[in-house]
């Protein structure tokens, strides 16, 4: 009778373990959607993670159009060499260097405190750059009022030899300081960048590493703008406190994506 009287208590147990089990099963699996939709979230391209926006991050590329982008000295968007493509915004080669192609581009919006990240791929032996604290002249170039963070093929262009010290390099604040060859993905593959500007201070990063800081308006800044190609421009050794962000047509294909900007 007592063995009798165990069996209902036996069967009460095991039920109560299948449960816990199936229970835990459920949680585990619970966790692991919510993992995947995170990190399906996180790693979509051109898209912000609900931390991102919550951060205050901002797109300027939607993937799909050229909203918030402009010619430079222009009223719309270059109507030839530059087009949207599987999520990108690709700058078409022209084989012409900066005289060919759609021309430079630049953000409809001013910046001055900022962190901008982006992500770049360039053709074999390319060449471009991203300019910041842009100023807008008639029949002044892009590049002699503002900073500019080199995109290159190190393996192949010849610009990764010239200037001094690597300072032409991807990476390096062009002519200026160099960057780290080390630090750079080759030709084909996506390079992730970020720069941060706040009150004069600027650094780049690479792939996840500091490549490089300066100080804009300080005396070290203006004694390395005087030993430069960039001597007789005084937008350029005088910096505008804010300006447009502005992407390089230098004649080559280069594609970037994940264009996002956080204002400081």
């Amino acid at each position: 009778m007592k063995n009798v009287k165990l069996i209902p208590v036996i069967f009460l147990a095991i039920a109560l373990i299948v449960g816990c089990s199936q229970g835990n099963k459920k949680q585990t699996s619970e966790k692991k959607d919510a993992k995947e939709v995170q990190q399906q979230e996180q790693t979509a391209p051109n898209t912000l993670t609900a931390e991102e926006k919550a951060d205050g991050w901002e797109l300027l590329f939607d993937g799909k159009t050229t909203n918030g982008w402009r010619g430079y000295n222009k009223e719309s968007f270059p109507e030839k060499g530059w087009v949207v493509e599987d999520g990108t915004l690709h700058v078409l080669g022209s084989g012409k260097g900066e005289a060919g192609g759609g021309g430079d581009i630049i953000t409809e919006k001013k910046y001055g405190n900022f962190e901008l990240e982006l992500e770049w791929k360039v053709s074999e032996g390319g060449n471009s750059g991203i300019f910041y604290l842009v100023q807008e002249k008639p029949g002044q170039a892009i590049w002699k009022s503002s900073p500019e963070m080199q995109i290159l093929d190190n393996e192949r262009h010849p610009d990764a030899k010239l200037g001094k010290d690597g300072n032409r390099a991807a990476g390096s604040l062009y002519d200026l300081i160099p960057g780290k060859f080390e630090a750079v993905h080759p030709a084909g593959q996506w390079n992730k960048v970020k720069i941060m500007v706040y009150k004069g201070t600027v650094v780049h990063w690479m792939n996840g590493e500091k490549i490089l800081e300066y100080h804009l308006w300080t005396d070290d800044w203006k004694n390395m703008v005087k030993n430069s190609k960039f001597k007789d421009y005084p937008d350029f050794m005088n910096p505008a406190s804010e300006g447009y962000i502005g992407l390089q047509d230098h004649g080559d294909d280069v594609w970037f994506r994940n264009i996002k900007i956080k204002e400081l």
